[in-house]
C-alpha cells in the first residue's frame, strides 16, 4: 500500500528539519502544505525552505506563483494529488509538510467542489472590505446565505468573504455547495503531529523572528508594499511591518507584534489539530530528532 505521511503542526515547532531528515531516509519528496509558501518572493516571511534546504530534497508547490495569484484550498488538493500520484510511481512513500489547516484537511478529506471565483469579483469584494470593513459583506451574507451565515465564525474574514463571493458568482448559496462527505484517497495516511512543550515552543517562535528580521524580512516587505492589500500578503509578519511602513508603528512594536500573532496563530493551529484523532503526537521538547523518526517509521 502506498503511504502519505503528513507532517503538521504549529508554526516554528519544526517541521522543516524533520520532514527532509524523513525525505531523505525514504528517499522521498516533500509537498508543501503552506497556503503562503506556494508565492514567489515571500521565502523569508512564510519560513520557505532555503536554496540548501531545496537542493537535499525535491519540493512540491514551493515558490510557484506570484502573489498576485489566487490559490485555493481546492487548487492545492488537485495538485497535491495529482503529484502524489507521480511520486507514487517512483516510491511507495511520500511525505507532505506544513500547517495550513484547510490545506491539511483538502488534502486528506477532500474539499466541496466550489466554484472558481473570478478576479473581477473577487477584486471588487476585497475593495469593499478593504474601504468599509467586514460589515456590509457579514450583512449580505446574512440576506443570501442565512445558514451558512449561522454557522461561520464571522471573526474569520476569510472565510465570510469567500461564502459571499460563491453566492455572488453562482446565484446560490454557499451552503448548497458544502457536503462535507470524506473522500477516498488511493493511498494510506498517516498523519504526524509535532509539539512542544508551550514555552519552548514560544522561544523557538521569538527567536525565528528575530532571525528573519537579520535575514531581511523588512526589505521583503518593502518590495510588496505598494502590493499590501493581496490576499496572500494579509498574513502575519507582513501585516505589521506594513504598518509600520505605513508610519502607524515603531519598527520595535511591530516586531513584539509579529511574535505575539505568531504565537496566537501557534495557538489557533494547536486547538485545530487537536480535534482530529487520527493524529499520532511527537513532544519535539522531549526526544531528539531521531528518536521522532524512529517512532514515524514504527507507524509507517
Amino acid at each position: 500500500m502506498k503511504q502519505l505521511i503528513v507532517l503538521l503542526g504549529p508554526t516554528g515547532v519544526g517541521k522543516t528539519d524533520l520532514s527532509l531528515s524523513l525525505a531523505e531516509y525514504y528517499h522521498s519528496s516533500i509537498i508543501s502544505a503552506d497556503s503562503r509558501q506556494v508565492f514567489k518572493g515571500l521565502e523569508i516571511g512564510t519560513a520557505a525552505p532555503s536554496t540548501t534546504q531545496l537542493s537535499r530534497v525535491q519540493h512540491f508547490l514551493v515558490g510557484m506563483l506570484d502573489p498576485e495569484n489566487y490559490y485555493s484550498a481546492s487548487e492545492f488538493e488537485h495538485d497535491a494529488l495529482a503529484i502524489i500520484a507521480e511520486e507514487h510511481k517512483r516510491n511507495d512513500v511520500v511525505i507532505a509538510s506544513g500547517g495550513s489547516m484547510l490545506y491539511i484537511d483538502a488534502l486528506c478529506n477532500g474539499i466541496d467542489d466550489v466554484p472558481t471565483i473570478d478576479d473581477k469579483l473577487r477584486s471588487e469584494v476585497y475593495d469593499l472590505y478593504q474601504k468599509e470593513g467586514l460589515e456590509p459583506i457579514k450583512s449580505q451574507l446574512k440576506l443570501l446565505d442565512p445558514e451558512f451565515y449561522n454557522q461561520v465564525d464571522l471573526k474569520n474574514y476569510k472565510r465570510v468573504i469567500h461564502a459571499l463571493e460563491v453566492c455572488l458568482m453562482t446565484g446560490k448559496p454557499y451552503s448548497s455547495f458544502r457536503t462535507n462527505t470524506k473522500k477516498t484517497r488511493p493511498f494510506n495516511i498517516i498523519k504526524i503531529g509535532l509539539t512542544r512543550d508551550r514555552e519552548d515552543l514560544y522561544n523557538r517562535i521569538n527567536h525565528r523572528v528575530d532571525v528573519m528580521m537579520e535575514m531581511g524580512l523588512l526589505e521583503e516587505a518593502k518590495r510588496f508594499y505598494s502590493k499590501k492589500n493581496l490576499n496572500s500578503l494579509n498574513t502575519v509578519g507582513y501585516k505589521e511591518l506594513f504598518k509600520y511602513l505605513d508610519g502607524e508603528w515603531t519598527l520595535d512594536f511591530a516586531i513584539e507584534k509579529i511574535k505575539q500573532s505568531t504565537r496566537i496563530y501557534s495557538r489557533k493551529q494547536m486547538t485545530w489539530f487537536k480535534r482530529n484523532k487520527e493524529i499520532h503526537w511527537i513532544n519535539l521538547s522531549l526526544m531528539s530528532e531521531q528518536e521522532a523518526i524512529d517512532q514515524i517509521k514504527y507507524l509507517v
